[in-house]
C-alpha cells in the first residue's frame, strides 16, 4: 500500500482527485502544494496520516477566521494522527512573505489557534512545536480568534454628516450666539461648627 503521495502543481486535482485518496487508508504522508485548494478543502478519513503540507494554496487570511476553524476541525476528525503540517504560503498564514502587512505577532496568533485545534502538531510550517506554545495554546488558543466585522447594511449610517460632540445647548453651538448667567450669592462665615476655631487663640483674632 502506498504510504508517501505527491500532488504537488497538480492545478486540476482539487476536489475531484482529492475523492480517489479514499482507496488509500495507509497513507502517512501528502504532499498537496500548489493545487488552488480553498478552506472547502475535504478529504477522506485517514487514520495513518502524520504528514500534510497545504503550502502555496488558497486558504484564506485570519480575517475569515471561522472557515479556517472549519478546515482545521475538518484535519482533526479525518487526520487524528496529524503530526506535522505546513500552511506556508498561504494568506492563512500570516508572515511578510505573504503580506507586509503581517508581522512576528500576527504569526505567533496563528500558530496558538492552530496549537489549540491540532494540540497533537509536533511540527507546524517547518517549526518545531515547542512545549511554551503547546501550553499558551492550550490557556490562550480559544482566545486568538479573529473576526472581520461585518459591513453594516445601514448605509444611512455612512451617509450621514460627520457629527462632532460637543456638551454645550444646541442653541450656544454657534460662534455669534452666546447665552449665559452672572449672579452673585451672598455667603456670611459665622464660624459655627468649625473645629479650626479651637487652635485660634483670642490675640490672633
Amino acid at each position: 500500500m502506498e504510504k508517501y503521495l505527491s500532488l504537488s502543481g497538480n492545478h486540476s486535482s482539487n476536489k475531484r482527485s482529492l475523492e480517489g485518496l479514499s482507496a488509500f487508508g495507509s497513507l502517512e504522508e501528502l504532499i498537496l502544494d500548489n493545487n488552488l485548494l480553498g478552506n472547502d478543502l475535504t478529504l477522506p478519513g485517514l487514520p495513518r496520516l502524520h504528514t500534510l503540507t497545504l503550502n502555496k494554496n488558497q486558504i484564506l487570511n485570519l480575517c475569515h477566521i471561522t472557515d479556517l476553524e472549519c478546515l482545521l476541525d475538518h484535519l482533526a476528525e479525518v487526520t487524528p494522527a496529524l503530526e506535522y503540517l505546513s500552511l506556508l504560503g498561504n494568506v492563512a498564514c500570516p508572515n511578510e512573505l505573504v503580506s507586509l502587512e503581517k508581522d512576528e505577532e500576527d504569526y505567533k496568533r496563528y500558530r496558538c489557534f492552530v496549537l489549540h485545534k491540532l494540540p497533537n502538531l509536533k511540527f507546524l510550517d517547518a517549526q518545531k512545536v515547542t512545549r511554551q506554545e503547546r501550553e499558551e495554546a492550550l490557556v490562550r488558543g480559544a482566545f486568538m480568534k479573529v473576526i472581520k466585522p461585518k459591513a453594516s447594511s445601514d448605509n444611512s449610517i455612512a451617509a450621514s454628516p460627520e457629527c462632532h460632540y460637543t456638551p454645550l445647548p444646541s442653541a450656544s453651538r454657534e460662534l455669534t450666539s452666546h447665552r449665559g448667567v452672572l449672579g452673585k450669592c451672598r455667603y456670611v462665615y459665622y464660624g459655627k461648627n468649625s473645629e479650626g476655631n479651637r487652635f485660634i487663640r483670642d490675640d490672633q483674632l
